[in-house]
This record gives C-alpha cells, structure tokens and sequence, in this order.
C-alpha cells in the first residue's frame, strides 16, 4: 500500500512540474548570426592636395586624416583611416618615405604586424602582386577568429610605402564576419588596384 502511494505521488508530482513548468511558448533558436547589410558598390577617388599617393574607396566610406602618430605633424604625415559606419569597419592606413635603405625595415614591420596574430589565427597566407599601375605589393590573409583578416602593403620600391589593414570594431569571430570579410576584400581590392603614386 505504501509502495502505490509513493508512486502516485511521484506521477502527481511529475504531471504537475510537466505542467505547470511548461507555460511559455516554445521560441525557435536562431539557426545563424543576423543579416549585416551591405550597401551597393559605388566608389569615389581620393585624391587630396599634398598627399603623394591617390586610389578610389566606396562612396560609402569616410575619410578621416585628422590623425597624429608618432608625433608626426598630422597635417604633413599622410596618414588616413577610412571609416565605414554602416558596418563598424576601418581600414587603417599608414605612410611613410623611404629614406635611406628603409624599405626592408617597413617590410620586416609589415610582417610582424601580420604575424602578430598567429596565436589565433588558423593560417597566414601572403600573396605578392604588382599592379598594372607598376604598383608593387603583398596582400596578407589571416584565418581564424583574428581581430583583422586583411592587411596589404604597396611600394614603388624607392621612395613610398603604404600599409593597410581592414578592422571590425566586433569580437572577433570568423564565422560572423564571414560576410563583412568577402565584402570589404573586393573594397581593398579595388583600391589597391587603382592606387596610383603621384
């Protein structure tokens, strides 16, 4: 008799946590990350007085040179970000004359700020190029959950060097930037392909 009551009251028990634990409606968990959207590609050119270099960006970006690094005077230093709001996107961009044998120092950098990130990246890909504009370059592809996928150097080997890389003001996480990676690489893409030295 003792035995049929305790399990009656385990099977009340149970029926009743089953239903009154179970008022809320069932919500599907999401099979993936939101949608980003992404604007049309329309680009526009930059070239401003005083700096020795010009390319074409998105129309989408902004421009913004009010930067000092380095001490340098931020109106004769020819450094320049370009801002993506829309996407919480930058790409950074440094640079520097050459002077007296420095180029292997700028590339030696430009290498070490790419392999800076081999602690989390899955692979690190470098790729040199030159454009049919006689620009000469090394576009870099870092895999893995890395706060930057894309950086690129431009020389003409003598007397400029220009570094970039594209940033995400995200947590990195690869799967999720997937999509804002291929689109920014065809933007990088395209200004290193219509970067001109003046």
């Amino acid at each position: 008799m003792l035995k049929v009551y305790k399990i009656s009251c385990t099977i009340i028990t149970t029926c009743a946590i089953v239903f009154l634990g179970c008022n809320s409606p069932v919500v599907p968990k999401p099979k993936g990350y939101e949608k980003m959207p992404f604007p049309e590609k329309k680009y526009q050119v930059f070239n401003k007085a005083g700096y020795p270099f010009t390319f074409e960006y998105p129309v989408y970006g902004q421009i913004k040179n009010n930067l000092n690094y380095f001490g340098d005077n931020k109106q004769t230093n020819h450094w320049i970000n370009i801002h993506f709001p829309a996407n919480s996107a930058t790409i950074y961009v440094s640079y520097r004359p050459i002077e007296s044998n420095q180029l292997d120092t700028f590339i030696r950098d430009a290498y070490t700020f790419a392999n800076n990130h081999t602690s989390k990246a899955s692979s690190i890909e470098d790729s040199a190029f030159v454009t049919d504009q006689g620009v000469y370059g090394v576009l870099f592809h870092i895999g893995g959950n890395v706060a930057t996928s894309y950086q690129f150097l431009l020389t003409d080997s003598t007397r400029h060097f220009f570094r970039g890389a594209l940033y995400f003001d995200a947590t990195p996480n690869e799967d999720s930037l997937a999509p804002a990676n291929e689109f920014f690489l065809k933007d990088l893409k395209h200004l290193v392909n219509t970067f001109k030295w003046q």
